[in-house]
């Protein structure tokens, strides 16, 4: 059946790009909403269609460092991956993302405080069954020396690898199952990263004024500066399967496939998306079976200082 949170959840924290404070609420939301982001900021009503963005693959307008959607007024937020694969890999269907600026908070550069606040709060069961989008047969897309591919399963799976020139990142693979609360535990506290040699680039392109050790992962030299470390050897692989989680939920329900990305990043997974969407025959949607494999328990006793504890 489809899920909503039994109560509203609020953050506040600094936009990554932006750098400015900004709240955000999550609220319940009836059968069938989806999950619909409403700029408060623009209209003082959440039923105004202006300032109304349902969060869905065809209404992203850039992917430069983060997932940005509008409306066709112009209303747009960005960075919306972190909490759109929180509301994903814990089962929410339906969501109405409350927020009085241009994009949501950092916060810690993860979805582990999203994964905290949901589980706290508890999931309400609702009446209608959930739809999940089945793949039908192989979806790739290339673009330079990036991939991704959708292929038939009859799991939620997703997988990746990576290769970066430096010796801290190199060469990391990993895959994983939503299922359980396998998302809490594997993906959800795994932070953005950047080098510290790109930082002065992304300012001077106007992104990441909100920046910092609190809320991205940085590597300067041969040293991470973050105080403790990784949380995971593999902390950057697994990061880069923490957005695909969220990109992909734009497809507007769970994906019943198998996802795998090299050298991933938002631009090609919403660039899948649009090549899945363009063949007919390649998908269908269907109601959850009661045997097909769902994230949606995700365990009561993990907290996010519990997450990666055994990693």
């Amino acid at each position: 059946m489809q899920q909503t949170i039994r109560d509203t959840i609020c953050l506040r924290g600094l936009g990554l790009h932006s750098g400015e404070d900004v709240t955000v609420s999550v609220h319940p939301a009836p059968e069938n909403h989806g999950i619909v982001f409403y700029r408060e900021d623009i209209s003082s009503n959440p039923r105004d269609e202006k300032a109304m963005i349902p969060a869905l693959w065809d209404n992203v307008v850039d992917t430069t460092l983060c997932t940005v959607i509008s409306n066709e007024h112009g209303a747009s937020v960005k960075t919306i991956e972190h909490l759109m694969a929180a509301l994903r890999g814990c089962g929410v269907d339906n969501a109405l993302v409350q927020v009085d600026g241009p994009e949501l908070p950092s916060l810690d550069g993860s979805s582990q405080f999203y994964v905290k606040d949901i589980m706290r709060v508890g999931l309400r069961s609702q009446t209608q069954t959930r739809r999940v989008l089945k793949i039908l047969k192989d979806v790739h897309v290339t673009l330079g020396d990036k991939q991704a591919s959708l292929t038939p399963s009859n799991n939620f799976e997703f997988s990746g690898e990576i290769d970066y020139a430096h010796p801290l990142i190199g060469k990391q693979s990993y895959e994983t199952t939503l299922v359980n609360g396998s998302f809490a535990h594997e993906l959800a506290a795994t932070r953005s990263f950047c080098l510290m040699e790109d930082v002065e680039k992304m300012r001077e392109m106007g992104l990441i004024k909100g920046g910092s050790l609190d809320n991205a992962v940085v590597i300067e030299g041969m040293k991470i500066l973050n105080p403790g470390g990784l949380r995971f050897d593999n902390e950057f692989i697994r990061h880069k399967l923490l957005d695909a989680v969220g990109d992909l939920y734009l497809a507007g329900g769970p994906i019943l496939g198998r996802y795998h990305g090299i050298k991933c990043g938002h631009g090609i997974n919403n660039a899948l998306l649009h090549e899945l969407f363009s063949q007919n025959d390649s998908y269908e949607w269907v109601e959850q079976d009661s045997h097909i494999f769902s994230s949606q328990a995700v365990l009561p006793s993990v907290l996010h200082d519990e997450i990666y504890a055994t990693a």
